[in-house]
């Protein structure tokens, strides 16, 4: 009796375990997902509840400037784009193709934390320290909350890039590049509400 039907119905098996393990992934990560969106909301919340309530500047209308933060979103914006490429190369087989686009997804979130500090050392040589009024107490911890995100995010990235070159980052598991991508467009997707409501409203007040 030929064993071909056993190996076949064995890898049959292994397939479907790990096709079940990769949605298990995915199904995990959206449930922390939203843990995560509830914490921003929240920050997001406080900020507005307490925005106009500093009784001493600086105050947003004196240090932000919105064309070299608009052009820090418009980076961070550029690096989604960058991951759906990495994301759509992994389904096609192409690593090389992987390689590139991680790379500068990773490249350009780090050009996000270099505006990111760049602002932050302007601010406070303004004055603006985390206690100088409520207004900075909040918009500290909102950004610096986001700016770990985008932080982690990028560690993360390197990690599957290092993954990648090694060999160890297969077709086969697309997956764990996938659950990447949907944090990096969520850091993304937060940073959008977080530059409209506090940018954006913030000099319009």
């Amino acid at each position: 009796m030929s064993s071909r039907p056993l190996e076949a119905l064995q890898q049959e098996e292994e397939e479907r375990e790990a096709a079940l393990h990769a949605e298990n992934v995915r199904l995990g990560f959206w449930v922390w997902l939203a843990s995560e969106a509830v914490f921003f909301a929240s920050l997001i919340g406080v900020y507005v509840a307490l925005e106009g309530r500093s009784v001493a500047g600086p105050t947003p209308t004196d240090v932000f400037d919105l064309p070299v933060t608009t052009l820090a979103t418009l980076d961070l914006l550029l690096s989604s784009l960058t991951m759906v490429l990495a994301v759509v190369s992994m389904w096609r087989r192409n690593q090389g193709a992987v390689k590139l686009w991680l790379a500068l997804t990773a490249l350009l979130g780090l050009a996000f934390l270099g505006f990111q500090a760049t602002e932050y050392s302007g601010f406070m040589r303004d004055g603006l320290l985390f206690n100088t009024n409520v207004f900075s107490a909040s918009f500290y911890t909102l950004t610096g909350f986001h700016g770990a995100h985008v932080a982690f995010g990028v560690a993360w990235i390197v990690g599957l890039l290092i993954s990648a070159f090694r060999g160890h980052l297969r077709p086969e598991e697309a997956h764990k590049l996938e659950v990447a991508g949907l944090y990096w467009h969520f850091v993304d997707v937060v940073w959008i509400v977080i530059f409209t409501v506090v940018y954006v409203l913030g000099t319009a007040a």
